[in-house]
């Protein structure tokens, strides 16, 4: 059968071709055997080239009338003869990569020999492109307006060969699988305003381009101890190198700049990592220092042509250096020192770096959004949600991929819609399908927030698989693990992450939210003890201890610590940190029924701040406390100030309306406001100080439902809502809520008419708060119930 009779059946990719008519595999022209299931098998996978195809997809399309167990074994064995003929393997997979939970994808790059053919046959068409999503796309031959746009290109590039001195050496063409180190660049100018900054106008160049990878500098900060090396040591060409091999990655390029006269030259150079040769080198002239920026523009999109890159998303995301950035060499310095200070010293260092960029460029986007960042990771999301909303003002200012960034973090850190900053991700992993940051936004708050913990993991599995080295990956995997009561497999992640030799203080809180779940008072002990040691999560521990305390009745030692939570983030001056853990106490206070105390620690946190989660969680404390007025002023405040928010619209105002109801004696109205949260309100939520992995504000509308239906004498249906509660240890952890459930549950089988459940449940609490306080006005109610009992 020849080229011509095959037309559109035949699939190449690397020295394979599947015929699709005969059902045939050859290699370099012969047959290799591959048939029946294993061949169907490679056929699925080649037709969604760089998707992944999940088991039970396989299942349905090849084994559609297999049990479990039949089609376990034959998948497995389909698999295994598809690598064997292709010679894979899938510790190292060139071709056929397994995803644990997932399924499988075909990460090899492939071709149809038709398009091949149309390429040959008209020299002027654009060949068939094998883009980086694994989409193949025939290109037509270009209009007058693209003829016309190549023409000026090439001319402009003609003149900058004459004029500026360019020298190309082509590269050996690099792959969509290879990543790329930067070096820093080498300045011999004696003008200091280029050290680092060059190297970041590179990086955001090259980061527009859909097709190289490049290892990130969180990563390399994280590489470079290991070697022995600061984490802020220099990168030369030989350091540089050696993280690439390290990283298994493809090149290095490091840069150059120097003076000629009264121009500059810069040059840029590409070797293999593992040989040393020289893969490509470029050099190009800038007349005087306000051009260097587009001159490095320029030589930086010559690189990703020559790479391999093809013409098309070279065209729609190559936008210049000054337009995605910022003009000015100053901004772009103290924005580059922000970051290499963010990944060293952490987030609160970097503030005054990106400040700067910002007070000498008032119109750089990016900057914005990396101060914004900043701050959210410092807890100040008011101050956070600012420098972002300046940012998506802004974003036409800023690179392609940067603009996914800002309006995804619009749309989480400003309106909270996690719906459009979820669909903003989807559109950006087809657009960069080799970004980490949109699986990082899907893994954590989009995710988590919204109680999607299976999607979460998936994310976070991917997002390793692109960068494995970046922690709060793992803090959110291990996070899902726990909401999900797998323990096990949550310890596991952490030691992983020990293993790569990452650690920020998530980590910290999560061994001891893990050894309080399987209590373990030694291991909380430890842990709280290592956390206290300087290592950042001091304050946050604190916040944790007094939950744990709380949550077993001891609350004159959970005051201590909630106070001493404050006090610490006080001294760093984060206001609204010290606020929510304000909020965490005025909370504790009103469930346990202490009003007098609750209405204290809430106008202390008002003081502090009017964040969302301030004002939620100080207006459903002062609501439990018996108060209406101010709680609907806060809700009001929050409605116009959040009205798109997915936790405000489908958690706070319907739970609060709820319980402002329920304080008028309206159960049944309480009931029906309560609808619309079913499918949110088992979202991990921070309504006060409570970090999200603490649980706080979880499972809040079920509590609230099941109060409305004691109140109306509904006992079976508060049982439900309470063993909602009770059932879902890993997302409710040490919430108060958790243990007063008990309680609840009790008082619900007493309705019910079921003395023997409801002395079990009784007894479950006073046993839990056997050592309780004496005094507090909830643990006087469950004695006296009790009794009743009896």
């Amino acid at each position: 059968m020849n080229a011509s009779t095959r037309r559109g059946r035949l699939i190449r990719f690397s020295v394979f071709e599947v015929d699709l008519d005969s059902h045939e595999l050859f290699k370099q022209g012969r047959k290799v055997k591959l048939q029946g299931q294993p061949f169907e098998v490679l056929v699925a996978l080649l037709n969604r080239r760089g998707e992944v195809v999940s088991r039970d997809e396989l299942q349905q399309k090849i084994w559609p009338s297999e049990s479990v167990g039949d089609f376990d074994q034959g998948l497995n064995r389909a698999i295994n003869k598809v690598r064997e003929a292709l010679g894979d393997s899938a510790a190292s997979p060139q071709f056929v990569e397994t995803l644990p939970r997932l399924g499988y994808r075909f990460v090899g790059l492939i071709q149809r020999e038709n398009e091949v053919e149309s390429a040959a046959g008209d020299p002027q068409a654009a060949s068939a492109l094998i883009l980086p999503s694994g989409q193949l796309t025939e290109e037509r031959k270009p209009s007058w307006v693209t003829r016309s746009r190549l023409t000026v290109v090439a001319a402009a590039t003609l003149a900058l060969l004459i004029v500026g001195n360019l020298y190309i050496h082509h590269p050996s063409k690099l792959t969509d699988r290879d990543t790329i180190v930067l070096a820093d660049f080498t300045n011999t100018t004696g003008d200091r305003v280029f050290d680092d900054t060059l190297r970041e106008g590179l990086a955001v160049q090259l980061g527009q381009s859909p097709f190289l990878s490049l290892i990130s500098d969180e990563r390399i900060h994280h590489v470079l101890p290991l070697m022995g090396q600061p984490p802020d040591a220099r990168l030369t060409p030989e350091l540089a190198r050696e993280i690439c091999e390290r990283t298994m990655s493809a090149a290095v390029l490091d840069g150059s700049i120097a003076n000629l006269g009264s121009q500059y030259v810069l040059g840029l150079r590409a070797v293999n990592c593992r040989t040393g040769e020289t893969i490509d080198e470029e050099q190009v002239q800038a007349a005087k220092k306000e051009d260097v920026l587009n001159a490095l523009s320029h030589i930086a999109s010559r690189f990703r042509g020559r790479a391999g890159e093809s013409l098309k998303t070279l065209e729609k995301y190559d936008s210049p250096l000054e337009e995605a950035t910022t003009p000015s060499l100053e901004a772009l310095k103290a924005y580059s020192a922000g970051w290499k200070v963010l990944f060293s010293s952490g987030s609160t260092a970097a503030v005054p770096f990106f400040k700067q960029a910002i007070e000498v460029d008032p119109k750089f986007a990016i900057a914005y959004a990396a101060l914004g960042r900043a701050y959210g990771d410092i807890g100040e999301s008011t101050l956070s949600a600012d420098n972002t909303a300046k940012a998506y003002e802004l974003r036409d200012r800023a690179g392609d991929e940067e603009k996914y960034f800002i309006t995804a973090s619009y749309h989480k850190q400003v309106e909270g819609d996690l719906e459009k900053a979820e669909q903003t991700c989807e559109l950006w992993m087809q657009s960069y399908p080799r970004a980490l940051a949109p699986h990082g936004f899907l893994t954590g708050a989009i995710s988590l927030n919204r109680g999607h913990f299976e999607r979460s993991i998936r994310e976070a599995d991917l997002a390793i698989r692109l960068d494995p080295d970046v922690a709060i990956i793992y803090s959110n995997l291990a996070l899902s693990d726990v909401a999900l009561n797998r323990l096990d497999e949550a310890q596991a992640v952490l030691r992983r992450a020990s293993e790569r030799k990452l650690d920020i203080p998530d980590f910290a809180i999560q061994r001891y939210v893990i050894a309080f779940l399987r209590g373990d008072p030694a291991e909380m002990k430890l842990e709280a003890a290592q956390a206290h040691e300087g290592t950042g999560a001091e304050d946050w521990m604190s916040n944790a201890e007094g939950f744990a305390l709380a949550y077993s009745g001891h609350l004159g030692e959970a005051r201590k610590m909630s106070r001493r939570a404050a006090d610490l983030a006080r001294a760093s001056n984060r206001r609204e940190t010290e606020a929510l853990y304000e909020t965490d106490s005025a909370f504790r206070e009103a469930l346990f029924g202490n009003a007098s105390m609750a209405r204290q620690s809430a106008t202390a946190a008002l003081q502090l701040s009017n964040s969302r989660d301030v004002e939620y969680g100080v207006a459903f404390a002062l609501a439990l406390a018996g108060d209406s007025s101010q709680p609907q002023t806060l809700m009001t405040d929050i409605l116009k100030r959040f009205p798109k928010d997915t936790k405000v619209r489908f958690n706070y105002e319907p739970t609060l309306r709820a319980l402002l109801a329920l304080n008028h004696r309206e159960p049944a109205r309480a009931i029906e406001l309560l609808q619309t949260t079913d499918p949110y309100e088992s979202g991990i939520v921070s309504s006060g100080g409570s970090e999200i992995l603490l649980g706080s504000g979880t499972f809040y509308p079920a509590y609230v439902r099941g109060q409305a239906y004691l109140d109306s004498g509904q006992g079976e249906k508060a049982v439900a809502e309470f063993k909602k509660i009770l059932d879902s240890r890993g997302i409710v952890i040490s919430d108060p809520i958790g243990a007063l459930a008990k309680l609840q549950l009790g008082r619900a089988y007493v309705l019910a008419g079921d003395k023997e459940k409801a002395g079990a449940a009784y007894k479950d609490f006073l046993t839990l708060w056997k050592d309780a306080d004496p005094g507090i006005p909830i643990i006087e109610e469950a004695k006296a119930e009790c009794m009743k009992l009896r």
